[in-house]
């Protein structure tokens, strides 16, 4: 099979995965950053909005998920409504159509490597190949993380300074609007995307200057940069104040007969700037302990490798060979003085390429809060460096079984019964015999990752479900809530079940509480409660790696 045949096969796997769904659950923010909040926005469902979102401690740009999952709810809801599609509201297209939109997106990072690969020496068609095949593509790029879309931001921008066509000739350098507002952008749909521009933008910087003999050029091109950068700012930050305060155009028709310095001191009151907010907020360093602190180590030697593999030792190693010759150079007085390779512009696609991948890996490395996902920008430029000479093919065995391993891991096992879970939950909520006999229906999930509301899509106006997220809660915690709800009578039609993974199965048992019907979703794997080895190799196995939804029933004693 050709190189060609092998990239549509892995983009089929990729939009056919995102339909299945993949079951896998990686982390809140996929859902808490744009699908949760939007559903509740547009299709008015019970959703729980997280702090980010709320007015009195705006970090989020409201711009992007109205782009990606407000378009893709608006459809739905706009063909439900013109029954075009009696039941297109529901748990499935909750959490596909999201998904599906950012999997088209995803095809940007094709495209810019087809793009950009004969500019770096490196083989079009492999590179294509080694991009489509790392599950990082196929997991994390087609979920809705504001990752996703940083990593979208730096595959566009590194396309639009790139300074040679696909014939290798230098190209004259007209994209600086264009530059202007992706820069911009992906500032405010994450402030660490400036990490990741830095280089790129340094790289056009040479570019420009060294190709242009006219200061008045130069400047012209910077100058077109920045105006439209600032127009983009001011895009987001109006679209965020109008969301996140009551500014509205009748409050600034009330308005408008006042003073100019009356009005700018009004709506400098209201103005919402949510990266300057999501800076101020990570820059403490005791907000982000809240989050998780690891060691400023732990991107280069835990995340690079779960993320990438032999790519990132490659990387790793290429790197320190370089730095040497460099260093080398430098003791060199005579090479020193008569001027060596430009690193950026003039040298060969390799240190360069190298500076894109180590420099926001470096910055990143800064905060103490370092989870995999903030690495997943990279893969292009690692992409790029990998298949230039080469390099990787002698490893794609390591490759092919690294990815396969990972996208097992994420894409089905980790959490990965919870999707499921939701799904069979909402289909029991809203079958006919529940809607001919009204019930009220309490769901307590305990030790899994927060559930998502939106997908078991409730209505606000619905008052009959309460969802009760008891986290890691303590088995004491955890036992006096069941308890509770067991010996509570003043329901007759009340349903209460209970998530839990295998893992704790036992520990639910000790509650002294009845249950009438278990449910076993298999496959599901907890890192927080990971399974025990040695059950693992008895006959009850996938209790361990599976999700439980069971059944409380009354407590008998109290009859």
């Amino acid at each position: 099979m050709g190189a060609k045949e092998l990239w549509a096969l892995l983009a089929a796997l990729r939009a056919g995965w995102c339909l299945l769904p993949q079951a896998g659950y990686l982390h809140p923010d996929e859902f808490f950053q744009s699908p949760e909040v939007m559903a509740g926005d547009i299709l008015n469902l019970q959703v729980y909005y997280p702090w980010e979102f709320l007015s009195s401690s705006p970090c989020r740009t409201v711009v992007f998920p109205l782009m990606t999952s407000g378009i893709s709810y608006w459809v739905i809801k706009s063909l439900q409504q013109l029954d075009i599609c009696s039941s297109c509201i529901n748990s499935y297209t909750l959490l596909v159509s999201p998904r599906l939109l950012f999997t088209i997106f995803s095809f940007i990072l094709d495209y810019s490597v087809y793009q950009l690969a004969p500019s770096w020496e490196a083989d079009r068609w492999k590179a294509l190949v080694l991009l489509a095949g790392s599950y990082v593509t196929l997991v994390f790029y087609t979920r809705t993380f504001t990752n996703t879309l940083e990593g979208l931001l730096f595959a566009l921008l590194m396309v639009l300074v790139s300074s040679r066509k696909p014939d290798s000739s230098l190209a004259e350098p007209t994209r600086s609007p264009l530059i202007g507002i992706v820069t911009t952008a992906g500032f405010f749909n994450r402030p660490t995307f400036l990490a990741f521009a830095l280089m790129p933008l340094l790289y056009w910087a040479g570019f420009i200057v060294d190709s242009q003999r006219s200061i008045k050029t130069v400047i012209n091109h910077f100058l077109k940069l920045v105006l439209c950068a600032c127009f983009t700012a001011i895009v987001f930050i109006t679209a965020d104040t109008f969301y996140f305060t009551s500014v509205g155009l009748d409050n600034l028709y009330n308005i408008k007969n006042n003073s100019l310095f009356d009005v700018i001191g009004r709506l400098n009151e209201k103005i919402i700037v949510t990266p300057f907010n999501f800076l101020s907020y990570n820059l403490n360093p005791h907000n982000l302990a809240l989050h998780g602190s690891h060691p400023r180590v732990t991107h280069f030697t835990v995340n690079g490798m779960m993320l990438f593999g032999i790519l990132h030792v490659l990387a790793i190693g290429a790197g320190c060979k370089m730095l040497k010759q460099y260093i080398c150079q430098l003791i060199r007085v005579k090479s020193y003085y008569h001027g060596s390779p430009g690193l950026l512009v003039h040298s060969k696609g390799k240190p360069t390429l190298l500076l894109f991948y180590f420099v926001p890996l470096a910055f990143l490395s800064l905060f103490s809060h370092q989870e995999p996902r903030f690495l997943i920008p990279l893969i292009l430029p690692l992409v790029l460096f990998s298949t230039s000479q080469n390099r990787a093919m002698k490893w794609k065995y390591v490759i092919v079984i690294f990815n396969m391993l990972g996208a097992l891991l994420f894409g089905c096992l980790h959490q990965g019964g919870l999707i499921p879970c939701l799904f069979r939950l909402e289909q029991l909520m809203h079958s006919p015999e529940s809607s001919n006999h009204p019930r009220h229906y309490t769901l307590l999930f305990a030790h899994t990752y927060m559930p998502p509301r939106s997908l078991l899509n409730i209505k606000k106006r619905d008052t009959h479900i309460e969802v009760i997220d008891m986290a890691g809660s303590e088995e004491e915690t955890l036992c006096q809530t069941v308890e509770q709800r067991a010996n509570d009578f003043t329901c007759n039609d009340c349903q209460v079940f209970v998530v839990i993974p295998g893992t704790i199965r036992a520990t639910i048992t000790k509650c002294g509480v009845s249950f009438l019907n278990e449910t076993l979703i298999f496959p599901h794997l907890s890192m927080e409660d990971p399974p025990h080895i040695p059950f693992l190799l008895s006959r009850n196995w996938r209790s361990q790696l599976g999700l439980y939804i069971l059944q409380l029933g009354r407590n008998q004693q109290s009859l």
